[in-house]
């Protein structure tokens, strides 16, 4: 039985490395899997490259700043059969490069504008529909803890994006619906030689491949009593 099974599944930034592989990797273990994004093409090439594998899979461009368009996204799709799982994989437009002493205040709060606007908007929007039924999985993609200099509001970002899924868990656990949000430093290129080895434990950060098959872990029964919870992915570059 594969772990998805009749399940449906959002996932938001679905055209991205993350959000494609997390949408394919979603698909293989059954669930049927509504893309979004801002840009067509990109989202139906996802799109057929599951359909081809003998996934399911529906494309919506959407901007997921645009509460009331994500709103409704989420009623049409619980309209065909309730949501199960929401995936957020949309990017944080990160300033990056400059320290933060030489960096405008705009600039640092950018990224962490747009983690915690795009996370509620879609988070909320999926659960409206979730708690009617009494059943859920929210997960968000974040970053690492480790320190690093010169990324701007990046880390501020994902540390507040923590802090919103723990408050969103808090709120509700106690109506079915479970929140997680996956940890990753990041994945290298296919084939190459990873430039951030010697900061890891392990000999190489996940592949985007194993991101989509923790992703798919979470959402699933095998983790049913995980909530409000960090998944660290990070093969040891944050250690707990």
């Amino acid at each position: 039985m594969m772990l998805l099974e009749n399940r449906t599944a959002i996932v938001h930034g679905g055209s991205g490395s993350v959000g494609s592989a997390v949408a394919r990797a979603f698909a293989i273990q059954g669930a049927d899997v509504h893309l979004t994004g801002r840009t067509r093409a990109s989202l139906e090439e996802v799109a057929a490259s599951i359909r081809g594998a003998g996934g399911v899979a529906h494309v919506d461009v959407l901007d997921v700043l645009d509460r009331d368009a994500v709103e409704r996204h989420a009623a049409a799709v619980a309209s065909s059969g309730g949501i199960d799982i929401c995936f957020n994989a949309t990017f944080n437009d990160d300033v990056q490069g400059t320290p933060l002493l030489d960096m405008p205040v705009d600039d640092v709060m950018q990224p962490v504008a747009k983690a915690i606007t795009s996370s509620l908007t879609v988070a909320t929007a999926a659960a409206r529909h979730m708690v009617q039924r009494g059943t859920g999985v929210i997960l968000v993609m974040g970053g690492g803890r480790e320190a690093i200099p010169n990324l701007g509001g990046s880390h501020v970002a994902w540390a507040a994006l923590a802090g919103l899924c723990r408050q969103l868990a808090a709120e509700l656990g106690p109506r079915g619906v479970r929140v997680a949000w996956l940890l990753s430093p990041g994945s290298p290129e296919p084939g190459e030689p990873d430039p951030e080895a010697d900061r890891l434990l392990l000999p190489r950060r996940p592949s985007y491949e194993q991101v989509g098959n923790v992703a798919v872990f979470a959402a699933s029964d095998w983790a049913a009593t995980m909530t409000a919870t960090e998944i660290n992915l990070t093969a040891g570059a944050v250690i707990d």
